[in-house]
């Protein structure tokens, strides 16, 4: 078993009544998805969506100019987890803990921000992960992935 660390930089929820996600300081995280946001409680697998800056600055590496949220995801990190398989764990703050659950699948509403993007991020866009131990996730929070297989 090995050990990363990272840290949140930025967090979202959606609200139906808004087209653009809602940047956020802090997230209530429960079993059930991320409290106030317009997905909550719809599939426990697929409750966050987390992503990494890497994702944006592979965007930017190739012209296009995406604004954080755009990758529609909960919790961006400053460190990569696309290399966690379902299963492995994501601790958040002191008492978070996340299971990875799969890779996120490509949506068109990246076609949104640029026709090329859903291609260029095909395996880079983010992982879901369920809620194991809820709390409060908020900017800042030191993230540790601890992996059950061997990569």
């Amino acid at each position: 078993m090995s050990k990363i660390s990272g840290q949140v930089l930025e967090l979202f929820i959606s609200k139906d009544e808004q087209r653009d996600r809602v940047n956020k300081n802090e997230l209530l995280l429960d079993a059930r998805g991320v409290s106030d946001d317009k997905y909550y409680g719809k599939n426990s697998n697929r409750a966050i969506l987390i992503t990494s800056i890497d994702s944006y600055d592979l965007a930017k590496k190739n012209g296009i100019d995406a604004p954080y949220s755009s990758l529609g995801e909960n919790i961006l990190l400053d460190v990569n987890p696309y290399h966690l398989q379902a299963g492995d764990k994501i601790n958040i703050g002191k008492n978070i803990t996340l299971e990875i659950t799969q890779n996120c699948t490509l949506c068109s509403s990246l076609s949104k921000v640029d026709a090329s993007l859903p291609k260029l991020l095909e395996h880079d866009r983010g992982i879901f992960a369920k809620v194991i131990d809820a709390g409060v996730v908020k900017k800042g929070d030191i993230v540790d992935f601890l992996q059950i297989a061997n990569i």
